[in-house]
């Protein structure tokens, strides 16, 4: 209680932030069904939101509600329920390597906290100020080149994506058509030729 006391409300929405992001994640890797992996994703990306918020980023935080969470996770929602039968599924990974995994993740919670405890973090006064102008300064200023750079490589992987996409389609549309040609030529070599009205049926010698 003690500690709790001692515990300034805005460390304690830090912690409370946190757990949700960590016990979501969790429930991403571990759930039993991808639906629920999908519900548990938003408290993870939610959570991640409320940190970016709190720690003053306020144009990380509602970019990451935005694209993330209002937009990613609802196209992921909509593909998992619009899929037939997803929800009868039970696609997990819970026995995917735990005996390799578990050992190496207890040591890299381990180390970092050990690091987290033993190192002297500067304290720093908060100052709560909007920082999408000055990103935006930025952008435009310091970091224009990177930027239009970055715009460029989406652009291309934009282009790319658009001609492998169109060329499968042709692949696609060739076989189709080659399926299509030599259909008439697979029905005469397995065309039964039709008993005419009046004609003894053939018996099968025994």
């Amino acid at each position: 209680m003690d500690l709790l006391a001692q515990l300034q409300p805005g460390t304690l929405f830090f912690y409370l932030l946190s757990a949700v992001v960590v016990i979501s994640a969790a429930g991403v890797a571990l759930a039993p069904n991808i639906l629920y992996s999908a519900f548990a994703l938003l408290g993870t990306l939610a959570g991640v939101a409320g940190l970016y918020l709190y720690l003053g980023a306020d144009f990380l935080g509602i970019a990451q509600l935005l694209i993330y969470v209002g937009g990613i996770l609802v196209l992921i929602l909509f593909a998992v329920l619009l899929t037939n039968r997803i929800g009868e599924m039970n696609i997990t990974n819970i026995s995917t390597g735990l005996m390799v995994g578990a050992p190496a993740a207890i040591a890299v919670i381990a180390l970092v906290s050990r690091v987290a405890m033993q190192t002297q973090w500067p304290e720093v006064e908060g100052v709560a100020a909007p920082t999408t102008q000055r990103l935006g300064d930025a952008f435009l200023r310091e970091y224009l080149m990177p930027f239009e750079f970055v715009s460029l490589v989406l652009l291309l992987a934009l282009v790319g994506a658009m001609i492998v996409a169109r060329r499968a389609a042709k692949e696609g549309d060739r076989r189709v058509k080659q399926a299509q040609k030599g259909m008439p030529e697979i029905l005469d070599t397995v065309r039964v030729p039709m008993m005419e009205f009046g004609d003894e049926p053939t018996r099968v010698p025994e």
